[in-house]
Formats: C-alpha cells, sequence, structure tokens
C-alpha cells in the first residue's frame, strides 16, 4: 500500500484529500508541524508528498526545496496559487508535478498515480547527503541536476555508500572495479579515486575520501540527514 503525506494546514481540506485518497487504496497522514514540516515528512518516509504551498512557518517553496536536498520523495504540489511564475518556481526546486485548486478528484487522483509509476524504480538509487545515486545508470542527482559518472567512478560511490560509514578496503575496490584484487597496481586504485575527487569538487560535493593508513578509504559525510 503506497503511502501518502498530505501538507496543507486547512483542517477540511487536509481531510478531504485524505477521504479521498484513503477510498482508492492509499494510506495517508496529514502533516501539521508546518514549523518542521521536512523532518516531519523525513520521519514519515511517504511514497509521495501532497504539497500546499501557503503555509505557515516553513514555507511550501522552503519544504519542497529540503526534501529533495535530502531524499527522492516525490513531491506533487496542489496549491490555489495559479501564477505561472509560483510553477515554474515550484517545478525548479524539484517539485514533481503542480495543480491548482480546485481541481477534480479524477485528476488528482490520475497525476498522484503518475508521479508514483514514475518513482517505482528508486529502489535502485542509493541516497547520500544532498544527492542521488543510481547504481544501475550510475546517474548522480545533485543540485536539480544529474551527472552521469564514467563507470569506476560510479561503482567506487555505490560501494562506499553502500558501506556506509565503515572502512572500504582497498581490496573491496579492487574487486568492484576489475572483479579481483591480485596483480591490481595500487597507482591504478588511486587514479580511478583521484577521478572521483575531481568530479566530487566540481559538482561542490562537501563529502570527502579519506585514507586510513594501511586500511583502505572512509567515505565522510556521505550520510543523508534525516
Amino acid at each position: 500500500m503506497k503511502h501518502i503525506a498530505v501538507v496543507e494546514d486547512e483542517d477540511m481540506m487536509r481531510e478531504e484529500l485524505e477521504a479521498i485518497l484513503q477510498k482508492v487504496g492509499y494510506q495517508t497522514s496529514g502533516i501539521t508541524d508546518f514549523e518542521n514540516a521536512a523532518a516531519a515528512i523525513l520521519a514519515a518516509s511517504p511514497d509521495l508528498v501532497l504539497l500546499d504551498l501557503n503555509l505557515p512557518g516553513m514555507g511550501g517553496f522552503q519544504i519542497c526545496r529540503e526534501l529533495k536536498q535530502k531524499s527522492s520523495i516525490p513531491v506533487l504540489v496542489l496549491t490555489s496559487r495559479d501564477q505561472l511564475q509560483d510553477e515554474l518556481h515550484a517545478l525548479d526546486l524539484g517539485a514533481d508535478e503542480f495543480l491548482t485548486k480546485p481541481c477534480r478528484k479524477e485528476r488528482l487522483l490520475a497525476r498522484v498515480s503518475n508521479v508514483l509509476k514514475r518513482y517505482e524504480g528508486r529502489n535502485n538509487l542509493l541516497e547520500g547527503n544532498g544527492f542521488l545515486l543510481d547504481r544501475q545508470t550510475y546517474t548522480l542527482y545533485i543540485h536539480n541536476q544529474s551527472v552521469i559518472l564514467p563507470q569506476n567512478q560510479g561503482k567506487i560511490l555505490e560501494i562506499f555508500l553502500e558501506h556506509g560509514s565503515d572502512i572500504v578496503t582497498k581490496e573491496e575496490l579492487c574487486i568492484a572495479l576489475w572483479g579481483t584484487a591480485e596483480f591490481i597496481d595500487e597507482n591504478a586504485l588511486q587514479v580511478n579515486l583521484t577521478r572521483l575527487k575531481k568530479t566530487m569538487a566540481n559538482l561542490d560535493m562537501p563529502q570527502q575520501i579519506l585514507p586510513v593508513r594501511g586500511v583502505g578509504y572512509r567515505f565522510v559525510g556521505q550520510t543523508a540527514e534525516r
């Protein structure tokens, strides 16, 4: 059962939206802590967020920005604001859909279904602090842009994310890159690590690859904030 978080400050509207969604089989959570809305949404870990823009406390634009910086959760904006600049700004921040109120329930449900279908493959995504990595294509999603990494750089970043805060040994890196740790010149590993570091610097990624003497490397700052 898909889980949808409804971020709406008008009680009757929020209850109506939740009833519409529940009637067709969705689980819902009404978010009412607007001062800490992004944190509340992340804690609920929904499959989709239905987001109003005119909210007390943390505004809808700020919520959308923070969610997209910290997670891969899709966002469908549903708002009474019908200015083109509002729609363009929301989409620029990473919103996946934009609908204006009032909206027929059939249209809303169709958009919800379409967004969820687009994200069905997100199990392929590995999440870091401020970025996502598609482990199938090695596409890096960061700062509202996507960059396809060279295969070896993608493999290195993938193994660091899979290990979390643990040390990744030189042998593990070699096996990930070449399928073996035997007869591998350490300079070849260093070349690939250096290239990934350069790519990270060019993308303004704050994470660092730090050597652990005699063992391997640690990827510092990779855990997504929750």
